[in-house]
């Protein structure tokens, strides 16, 4: 088994695992909060990122580690895990669905394998570099071309009060020459719905590593262009095919 292969079954393995333990939710949920009053975690993101980092660490001793609940560990192999344990936190404590594990491991020059695995509606996509995404399965390819008028783009918003302004103002300027908007509230799952073409485009500031590592390789190995740009002092992230990925940077003028 090849390198890439190995770090994708793992993956894959501890991030079903990780998505088993959190399918089982607890009746009480201990909350309490990060960068504003609406950024909570829970009790059960910390349960799921210690159970993925001693599950990788046990096979891969040497690997580091970046964990948005506090995983920090350096990397004396070359290869870096980089897990989201619980991505969109805020549906599974309201009991909504789309809420996944994000689990990438990335070496020097960017992410080599990644996973998602969303329960609540039955989905695990994989990607190695170079190797393609895939949906349960089933091999992946964007949506390419779509029109600015046929889009159907994907969307959220910062926990930060103050910045929603500057979100809403792009919001508002696309709105009438689209399709539609959703919010589905994980990034991670909205990464790979580009690259399923559930979605044509996804638009988003505020993304941490975790949040992109995964779903952003998915994404990009169906053929989808991922693009980060400085805005107003926030760091907007926008995926979409490449013809509609143009179109949509010069319409908002990034």
């Amino acid at each position: 088994m090849s390198d890439q292969a190995e770090l994708l079954d793992l993956a894959l393995r501890v991030g079903k695992k990780a998505a088993e333990l959190l399918s089982a939710r607890p009746d009480v949920l201990e909350v309490s909060t990060k960068s504003s009053d609406v950024d909570i975690v829970t009790q059960m993101d910390k349960a799921s990122e210690a159970l993925i980092v001693s599950s990788i660490l046990t096979e891969r001793p040497n690997d580091g580690m970046i964990g948005e609940e506090g995983a920090d560990r350096e990397s004396t192999s070359g290869i870096t895990w980089v897990i989201d344990p619980l991505d969109g936190t805020v549906n599974y404590f309201y009991g909504m669905s789309g809420w996944n594990v994000s689990i990438a491991a990335k070496d020097k020059d960017g992410v080599i394998a990644g996973v998602v695995v969303s329960p609540t509606i039955n989905s695990t996509w994989w990607a190695t570099r170079g190797g393609g995404a895939f949906h349960n399965g089933k091999k992946l390819a964007c949506n390419d071309p779509v029109e600015l008028n046929r889009t159907m783009l994907a969307t959220g918003f910062a926990y930060e009060a103050e910045k929603r302004a500057l979100q809403l103002d792009f919001i508002n300027k696309l709105l009438p020459q689209i399709r539609d908007i959703r919010r589905n509230g994980a990034a991670a799952v909205d990464l790979c719905f580009v690259g399923s073409g559930n979605v044509d485009a996804y638009f988003e500031s505020g993304l941490h590593e975790w949040d992109v590592a995964a779903g952003g390789l998915i994404a990009t190995e169906a053929g989808a262009i991922i693009s980060h740009h400085q805005i107003g002092g926030q760091n907007f992230v926008l995926a979409a095919g490449p013809h509609l990925h143009q179109i949509l940077k010069n319409t908002l003028a990034l």
